[in-house]
Parts: C-alpha cells; sequence; structure tokens
C-alpha cells in the first residue's frame, strides 16, 4: 500500500510541476523572467518556511552553512534558472523530454563522484538516454534550437542538487531543505532582473492569477515529491517520474498549440525507456545486496 501511495503522489506531484511549468510559459512576455523566479522563489518560501514553524523545526542554524547544503542550494540556483529559461524559451513538450533525463545524470554523476556501484547494464542506459537528448536537441543540423540548452543546464545542476542531497545530514528535515531550495530562488530571480535590466511589472488581473498557481501548483507539487519518496520504494515509484512528460505534452499541445515532430518523440521515448530500465535494476541491485547481507 505505500508503494501504491507513494506511485499515486509522485503522478500527483508530476502534475503539479506541469501545471506550475504551463503558468510560467503563460506569463512569458507579460512579466520578466527574472520577476517570475522572484515571486515563485518568495511565495514557495514563505509557505516552506511556515510549515517549518508550525512543526516546530528551526530554520537558522548551522546546518545551513554544510558544504552539502550549500552545494546544494547553488544547483537549484543554476537548476532552476536554466529550466526555467527553457520553458520560456522553447516548447514545454521539448524542454520536459530533455529534463527527463536528469535521473540518469544522478546515476552517472553517483557512480563518478559517490563511488556508488553501477553494472554494465546501467552504463549502457545512461548512454542510450543521452542520445535520446542529443535527439531532441539536433545540435549542428537546422531544427537545433540553442535555447535547449538551457534544459541541459537544468538537467545538470539539478542533478548536482540531487547528488549533494544524498549527503546532507539526517538532522536537515525535508521541510527545511524546501524552504531553503524556493529560498534562494527569490534573490536568483532578482540578480537576473538586474542582468539583464528588466524592470518590475505590474501583473494584471490574469497573470496574478496565473502567479497564484504557479506558487500553489509549485508547492504542492513539492511536498507530494517528498512524500512519496518517504513512502515508497524508490525502485518502484520512480519511473511514475516521468508521468510529467505525458502531462507536459498534453499541455504544450492542448494549451499551446504545440506539434512535436517525430524526433522529439523518439528521443522522448528512448530517455523515458532508458530511465525506467536504470530505476528497475538499481533497485534489483539494492534488493539482491540486502538479501546477501542478511544472509551473512
Amino acid at each position: 500500500m505505500d508503494n501504491l501511495r507513494g506511485s499515486i503522489l509522485m503522478v500527483l506531484a508530476m502534475l503539479g510541476f506541469a501545471l506550475e511549468d504551463m503558468f510560467i510559459k503563460q506569463m512569458a512576455g507579460a512579466l520578466p523572467t527574472g520577476q517570475i523566479l522572484a515571486t515563485l522563489g518568495l511565495g514557495g518560501g514563505l509557505v516552506f518556511a511556515a510549515v517549518c514553524r508550525l512543526q516546530g523545526d528551526r530554520l537558522w542554524n548551522p546546518d545551513l552553512l554544510h558544504p552539502m547544503v550549500l552545494l546544494r542550494n547553488l544547483g537549484e540556483v543554476f537548476g532552476t534558472l536554466g529550466y526555467v529559461s527553457a520553458v520560456v524559451l522553447t516548447p514545454i513538450s521539448s524542454a520536459s523530454a530533455i529534463f527527463q533525463a536528469t535521473p540518469l545524470f544522478v546515476t552517472l554523476g553517483a557512480a563518478l563522484f559517490l563511488q556508488e556501484a553501477v553494472g554494465w547494464r546501467r552504463w549502457a542506459a545512461i548512454a542510450v538516454g543521452f542520445c535520446g537528448v542529443l535527439l531532441i536537441i539536433r545540435p549542428g543540423m537546422e531544427a537545433f534550437r540553442p535555447a535547449s540548452l538551457f534544459a541541459v543546464q537544468g538537467v545538470i545542476f539539478l542533478g548536482i542538487r540531487d547528488l549533494a542531497t544524498r549527503r546532507i545530514p539526517r538532522s536537515v528535515s525535508s521541510m527545511r531543505l524546501s524552504t531553503y531550495a524556493f529560498g534562494v530562488i527569490a534573490p536568483t530571480g532578482l540578480v537576473l532582473m538586474v542582468v539583464v535590466g528588466d524592470r518590475f511589472v505590474v501583473p494584471d488581473s490574469l497573470n496574478t492569477l496565473r502567479v497564484l498557481g504557479s506558487i500553489v501548483a509549485g508547492v504542492l507539487g513539492y511536498y507530494a515529491l517528498v512524500t512519496a519518496t518517504r513512502l515508497g520504494d524508490m525502485s518502484h515509484i520512480a519511473p511514475f517520474r516521468y508521468s510529467r512528460l505525458v502531462f507536459a505534452l498534453i499541455v504544450g499541445v492542448t494549451v499551446f498549440g504545440e506539434r512535436p515532430d517525430a524526433a522529439t518523440l523518439i528521443g522522448a521515448t528512448i530517455i523515458v525507456g532508458s530511465g525506467t530500465y536504470a530505476a528497475i535494476r538499481e533497485g534489483q541491485r539494492r534488493r539482491a545486496s540486502l538479501a546477501a547481507a542478511g544472509a551473512i
């Protein structure tokens, strides 16, 4: 039952993130990207800070300066900046498809930097998955969009965020990490506005509703994701992360009139297939390790 509830929550989390992306793209053009980031960071940070206070969790303590917490926040800043830029500047379907390679990057990073055991099958899945990314981006070809590289930036830095999370002390709660994650995005948006010379734009009533909708969808999605990872076995619920791509395709086609070409769809299928296979293999390896440890 925990795996079932975790899977449902994972799908709901991905739906929340897809809706957040939809609102962000709808606001693009009317509001500066930096302002969108600052608003999302401030709104989400206040919500999670309030939850921490209700739970009696102190926000300001030495854990905030732990090297892995700092690295996680750095990855959050540059990863979110890259992915939101990709959502704004490229079709939401292709940005989301490239973003699905993040778990593969995490597996790669865990093998290279955390000395985690990765067999040849998962190495092959990583290589095939990255080929899927290249198929979507198509560098050097006529269909190449340089702005698609922002999605690759999102994959790399949010992957670094996830890797850093694995080395953060358990004394740092998930709610506190969520508060930090949203909190660092607010000043990032303000700095972006200064760098590119954008001015604050007062949103009209429609965009105000979109701002609120993006905050609600993002916060609920983040909370559902955290709860899902605590409830179920990761090898069981991880493949449900890819439901985000399904929701993104639906939003892209129905809301923005996108028509993903065959190469994008094939590349997305390759990424999802290789990522799902890698997650299943990791689950099998962990169960085998636990069984071997229990037999000793």
